[in-house]
């Protein structure tokens, strides 16, 4: 585990430009936030050295795409089977995030679709793959209930800026 990394006040506002302008390049972010190129520069050097700063990658607009539907689906997995289930997840395409939770479920996916008609397919595809191509799911379900009485949809009502809700008064520590 890396030391925790102290952010200030520049941290953030360079964190929450990126988020807002991925593309801005250090001369605009050091007019932006007054503050010298070279600061700027350096700044997003150990941001990127300590890892705060994991990546640039694009922020995909997944109606513009053409899945204009999301689902949220649990799986029940056995004890110990979570590596093989995450195998299995990462070759299906539909499958956009999946997490480990604690709970009635003990994986929770996000998928995409492209129209309201897919997630009934998608769903029993996770089950058809996940369960029964890996000994270790038992099943899986739309939320809430099971996969035949709904299957909710999601809309965005806020999007998140990948940083924590934090108390910026003062310097904060971010670790892995």
């Amino acid at each position: 585990m890396r030391e925790p990394v102290q952010l200030d006040e520049l941290d953030f506002a360079l964190l929450e430009a990126l988020h807002a302008d991925p593309k801005i390049g250090a001369l605009e972010l050091s007019r932006r936030l007054k503050v010298a190129r070279a600061t700027v520069s350096a700044r997003l050097r150990r941001l990127e050295e300590t890892g705060v700063i994991a990546g640039y990658e694009p922020r995909i607009n997944l109606a513009a795409a053409g899945f204009d539907v999301q689902a949220f689906v649990t799986m029940e997995i056995v004890q110990g089977a979570l590596e093989d289930v995450t195998e299995v997840l990462e070759r299906i395409p539909g499958v956009l995030e999946a997490f480990a939770t604690t709970g009635a479920g003990d994986v929770l996916c996000r998928i995409a679709s492209r129209s309201p008609a897919d997630p009934h397919r998608a769903e029993p595809l996770l089950d058809r793959r996940a369960v029964h191509e890996c000994d270790g799911a038992v099943g899986s379900g739309a939320l809430p209930g099971d996969a035949a009485a709904s299957h909710p949809r999601a809309r965005t009502i806020r999007e998140g800026t990948g940083l924590p809700p934090l108390n910026r008064s003062r310097s904060q520590s971010v670790s892995d």
